[in-house]
Order: structure tokens, then C-alpha cells, then sequence
């Protein structure tokens, strides 16, 4: 049957939206035949998000937000790729860091070019009229 709801109500009255185990009203969550499964997968889950923690704190990673954020999760896989024994993957894994890390640099130099265009002009907007190349728009 499509559209069924598991039928357990929260303390605050509003219904469970979850979908129901087969054969039964009960989700996952909140059938009592789940209870040891379900402790299981929370327990899990939090060992998950301390080891994702502890891991990142170990190598320094703080997300991939910035170009140095890249690459410093790069310089750790370069790293630990270099500690490899020496094969045609780990080879193949090492020029595709050397490679990302061109890019990588390549889009630094960039940002910092624009940056520094940007100071020396100062905001600008540009209007529909405005040509890409203003000798042509007679201005």
C-alpha cells in the first residue's frame, strides 16, 4: 500500500511521517522488533562522528571551503600516497595530485590577480551598454 505512515504518535501529538516496516504500522525507529538494531545504529553513528572528528583533527583538515583548504587535504594525500609502496596506481595517484595541485596554484594566482584588479579599480558595475571594449562604444 503507497503512502502509508508509521502509526507512532510523538509526545507532541503530531504523527510519525516515517515509512512503515513491511507488514507492520511501526517504522524502523519506533517498532519494538528494531530496538537492538536501532540502539546499534545510533551507537554507530556516534563512533562515526567521532572518528571523523579525530581524524580530522590528526591531519589538520578543517573542510574544503578555500583554494588553501584543497590544498592542504592535497599536501596530506600527497603524503600518505607517498608512504605507498611504489606501484602503477600509486604513480598514477601521484600525478593526478601533481596535476590538481597545478590547478590548484593556477587558480590562487588568479584569485590574488583579480584581487589586486579589483583593489586598484575599485567596485564598478558594469551596465548593458557598457562594451567589453570601451574604444568601441566611443567612450
Amino acid at each position: 500500500m503507497v503512502g502509508r505512515a508509521c502509526s507512532f504518535e510523538m509526545p507532541d501529538g503530531r504523527a510519525c511521517r516515517a515509512n512503515p516496516l513491511r507488514g507492520e504500522s511501526l517504522c524502523f525507529w519506533h517498532s519494538p522488533d528494531t530496538a537492538e538494531e536501532l540502539t546499534e545504529a545510533r551507537r554507530m553513528g556516534g563512533l562515526h562522528r567521532r572518528k571523523k572528528r579525530t581524524v580530522a583533527t590528526i591531519y589538520g583538515f578543517g573542510g574544503l571551503r578555500s583554494i588553501e583548504d584543497n590544498q592542504g587535504l592535497l599536501e596530506t594525500v600527497a603524503v600518505e600516497t607517498l608512504g605507498l609502496e611504489n606501484s602503477i596506481a600509486r604513480n598514477r595517484a601521484l600525478t593526478a595530485i601533481v596535476a590538481t595541485g597545478a590547478k590548484l596554484i593556477e587558480l590562487g594566482d588568479l584569485a590574488a590577480r583579480i584581487a589586486a584588479i579589483e583593489a586598484t579599480l575599485g567596485p564598478r558595475r558594469r551596465s548593458d551598454e557598457d562594451s567589453v571594449f570601451p574604444a568601441e562604444s566611443g567612450g
